[in-house]
């Protein structure tokens, strides 16, 4: 793992080149499916297209990242409550179909096709100084936490796979994550899980600052430990 005297390196050369090919390519099917999305979502409820919230890219600058509408219009919590997920929304999230537009988001450069997911600025604020690592790059559609647990994972564990992400990316590996994410995403594994009570995702309360990492948090000592396990399985 990357030591904390050490500054993760940025994009492999020729990352953004890669997202772009990817772009075009995909351009046309992708336009087709998101149509008819939005047109599903539109005939559902009435309600918004788009579901947009502020997350963390690369370096901490923060950016809106766009998803296809899944819970009825109106507050809703920041996990998952299945009483407020619409029939539509529901096929989305089974097929992952709701993170399209955040093709967007890599068009516009905030975004990559690969890499760790963005954050919530509360859950960057409590990460510890190796942690920040993750935000060496621009945060992905699909990464290496995303092909292994998905959201079954601790936070602890996905950070470790993002810093592994962020220590060994390349255009194979990015090509490798990409094609495995096919299958992830067809048996609709780790879909569920959102581990609400791991301190590292806790929402705080209203008014409340967010806690230090290190004040009885899942940080380093919970990366650490969690990378252990990555080890094991590599």
């Amino acid at each position: 793992m990357t030591s904390s005297a050490e500054r993760p390196r940025g994009p492999f050369r020729g990352k953004r080149a890669v997202d772009l090919a990817l772009l075009a390519l995909g351009a046309v099917p992708a336009a087709v499916v998101g149509a008819a999305c939005a047109l599903a979502i539109r005939a559902d409820d009435g309600g918004p297209i788009f579901f947009r919230q502020e997350r963390i890219g690369r370096d901490g600058r923060p950016f809106i990242a766009y998803k296809f509408r899944s819970m009825l219009d109106g507050p809703n919590p920041l996990y998952p409550d299945a009483s407020r997920i619409t029939a539509v929304g529901r096929v989305l999230r089974r097929t992952s179909l709701d993170e399209l537009p955040q093709l967007i988001n890599v068009l516009r450069g905030e975004m990559s096709i690969v890499g760790p997911r963005p954050t919530l600025a509360y859950q960057v604020a409590r990460y510890d100084e190796v942690q920040r690592g993750r935000l060496a790059v621009r945060p992905g559609i699909t990464g290496l936490a995303q092909i292994n647990g998905r959201n079954e994972l601790s936070w602890g564990e996905r950070i470790a796979w993002d810093l592994r992400y962020v220590e060994r990316q390349s255009m194979r590996l990015d090509l490798e994550i990409i094609v495995r994410t096919v299958g992830v995403v067809a048996f609709g594994r780790g879909v569920g899980g959102h581990p609400t009570d791991d301190p590292l995702a806790t929402v705080p309360e209203s008014g409340a600052t967010p806690p230090s990492v290190t004040d009885d948090q899942p940080g380093l000592d919970a990366t650490d430990s969690a990378n252990s396990a990555i080890d094991r399985q590599t």
